[in-house]
């Protein structure tokens, strides 16, 4: 059972800075792919469309209703998916679902900032929302290669 002072520390000033300033979160008017997610333990939930163009994002909007771990989560997402193609945004996926399930190290820049969630690790809980923002963001770029 966790007490109040790792909760103190999940939420670290900085995890409620990146939740507080969250970037792209006006949807787009005419993406190329939308997808939904949604963390069925928490209830937290996601849109995220994207624009396609050459196999790189190259605009990005999401709606978030989420804890303030998701929304850091998303934040970092929003603020460095732009030029970034299917491959890399896997590799950060991949990289974060390893940081919290192991002793792996944060997710490659540009995605570097989610080490802040490091301290999520221990709560298993929390991890699918965490993991919203970069399943959405998948599910949205296979949906507009269909």
């Amino acid at each position: 059972m966790s007490n109040d002072t790792d909760l103190i520390k999940l939420y670290s000033a900085r995890i409620l800075a990146l939740a507080a300033d969250m970037p792209g979160l006006e949807r787009l008017s005419a993406p190329s792919g939308t997808a939904h997610r949604r963390a069925p333990l928490c209830g937290s939930n996601i849109t995220v469309d994207v624009a396609l163009e050459g196999g790189k994002i190259t605009g990005f909007g999401q709606d978030v209703k989420a804890c303030a771990l998701g929304q850091a989560a998303a934040s970092v997402v929003a603020a460095n998916a732009i030029g970034c193609t299917r491959a890399e945004i896997q590799t950060a996926h991949d990289q974060l679902l390893a940081m919290l399930r192991s002793e792996s190290q944060a997710p490659d820049a540009p995605f570097d900032e989610l080490k802040v969630l490091l301290p999520a690790r221990e709560y298993k809980n929390r991890h699918a929302s965490i993991m919203l923002c970069l399943d959405a963001t998948l599910d949205a770029i296979d949906a507009a290669a269909v």
